[in-house]
C-alpha cells in the first residue's frame, strides 16, 4: 500500500476542483517551501517536492484521469514528478516558471542567473495551426512553417567579425549588472553599456551586424496526437527564437484550431450526430447505416422511436489522449415530418389520423390533463 498522501490533500483543493484553482494553491505552496526561500530546510524541501509531483498529475489531463481511477497505483511507470518536453502541453512548466518569476522580482528566466550574465535566453514564440476534425481524433504530422531568429551561422551566434572575439565589458566587468549602495541596500541594474551580456562587440560580424541572430523561415514537422482539443497547445522545446551570446533558444508554443465538422459535434471525447429517419421507420422500426468517424455502422432503430431520443455506440468516439480507451458517439434521431405529399399519401394519413389516437399514449395523457385542468 503507498504512503504518499493523497494529491488532492496535498495541495488543499477538492476532487474536480477546476485548473485554475490547482495552479493557485500549488503556486501558494511553491512559493512558500521553495528550497531557496528555506536554505538547509529539509522538510521544507520535502514539502516543495511534495507539492510539485501533485502539481504535475493534477494539471495533466491523461495523467489526472488515471490518478482519479486507479489512485497512487495509476502512476507506476509513467506517474508524478516528471517535469514536461517536447510536445507536452504547457500548463504545469507555465506556472513553475511564473513562480520563479516572482520569486526572482518578475520575468522569466531560462539558463540565466546570479553573477555573470554570459547568455541571455530567446523569446519564446506562439502560433496557430489548423487541422481537421478527423485530423484531431486519429492524430496526423503536419508540416508548419515560420520566421524566427535563428544563430548566425558565419558567427556562430557570437556576433563578433571572423578572427576577433568578443571581450569582457570594462563597465562592469563583465558580471552583466552594476550595483549601487542606497542606505542600507544595494540596487542591482542592467549593465547599460553591454545591455546584461557582460561582453563587447569591437568588430561586429558583417551578416549578422553583431547580433549573433538573423532572421530565417523555417520548415518544422509537428505530430499532433490522437485526440487533441480545441485550443490545447503543443510545446516544442528549444524551436522558439535564438538567444543571445550563447543563451538557451526559446520554446514554440503551437495552438491548436479545429476546423467545423459537416456531420460530427465535439463533446470531451464522445462524438455527437443528428440522424434523420422517416415517420414510419420511427413507427414501425427499422435498420438503417449511419456514419461514424471510422466508416458506417448499422443501427437498429426500435419500433415507436420518438423524436430526439439518443442512441449511444461504444467506442466510437474519438482517441483519449495517450492512448487509454475512446469516447463514444451519440446518434440523436430526428424524427421528420413529410412534405409534399401525394394524393395517395394524403390519403392513408387521413385514414391514419381517423385511430392514431388509440396508439398516442402521450397524446392522450397530455390531452386529458388539459381537460382536467378547464373543468
Amino acid at each position: 500500500m503507498s504512503n504518499k498522501r493523497d494529491y488532492y490533500e496535498v495541495l488543499g483543493v477538492q476532487r474536480g476542483a477546476p485548473k485554475d484553482d490547482i495552479k493557485k494553491a500549488y503556486r501558494k505552496l511553491a512559493m512558500q517551501y521553495h528550497p531557496d526561500r528555506n536554505p538547509d530546510n529539509k522538510e521544507a524541501e520535502s514539502k516543495f517536492k511534495e507539492a510539485s509531483e501533485a502539481a504535475d498529475v493534477l494539471l495533466d489531463d491523461d495523467k489526472k484521469a488515471r490518478y482519479d481511477q486507479f489512485g497512487h497505483a495509476g502512476m507506476s511507470g509513467g506517474g508524478g514528478g516528471g517535469f514536461q518536453g517536447q510536445g507536452d502541453f504547457g500548463d504545469f512548466g507555465d506556472i513553475f516558471g511564473d513562480i520563479f518569476g516572482d520569486m526572482l522580482g518578475g520575468g522569466r528566466r531560462r539558463g540565466g542567473g546570479g553573477g555573470r550574465s554570459r547568455g541571455r535566453p530567446g523569446d519564446d514564440l506562439q502560433m496557430g495551426i489548423d487541422i481537421d476534425f478527423a485530423e484531431a481524433a486519429f492524430g496526423c504530422e503536419k508540416t508548419i512553417s515560420l520566421t524566427k531568429n535563428v544563430k548566425c551561422e558565419t558567427c556562430s551566434g557570437t556576433g563578433a567579425k571572423a578572427g576577433s572575439s568578443p571581450t569582457t565589458c570594462d563597465y562592469c566587468n563583465g558580471h552583466g549588472e552594476v550595483r549601487r549602495q542606497q542606505g542600507f541596500f544595494t540596487v542591482s541594474s542592467t549593465c547599460p553599456k553591454c545591455n546584461g551580456s557582460g561582453q563587447m562587440i569591437k568588430d561586429p560580424c558583417g551578416t549578422c551586424n553583431g547580433a549573433g541572430k538573423k532572421k530565417k523561415k523555417v520548415d518544422l514537422q509537428v505530430k499532433i496526437p490522437a485526440g487533441i482539443d480545441q485550443g490545447q497547445r503543443l510545446k516544442l522545446s528549444q524551436e522558439g527564437d535564438a538567444g543571445s551570446m550563447g543563451g538557451p533558444n526559446g520554446d514554440l508554443y503551437v495552438v491548436i484550431n479545429i476546423k467545423q465538422h459537416e456531420i460530427f459535434e465535439r463533446e470531451e471525447f464522445d462524438v455527437h450526430c443528428t440522424v434523420p429517419i422517416s415517420f414510419s421507420q420511427a413507427a414501425l422500426g427499422a435498420e438503417m447505416e449511419v456514419p461514424t468517424l471510422s466508416g458506417k455502422v448499422a443501427l437498429k432503430i426500435p419500433a415507436g422511436t420518438q423524436s430526439g431520443v439518443k442512441m449511444r455506440l461504444k467506442g466510437k468516439g474519438i482517441q483519449r489522449l495517450g492512448g487509454y480507451g475512446q469516447g463514444d458517439q451519440i446518434v440523436t434521431v430526428h424524427v421528420e415530418t413529410p412534405t409534399k405529399l401525394s394524393n395517395e399519401q394524403k390519403e392513408i394519413l387521413k385514414r391514419l389520423a381517423e385511430v392514431d389516437h388509440l396508439s398516442n399514449p402521450m397524446s392522450r395523457g397530455f390531452f386529458d390533463k388539459v381537460k382536467d385542468l378547464f373543468q
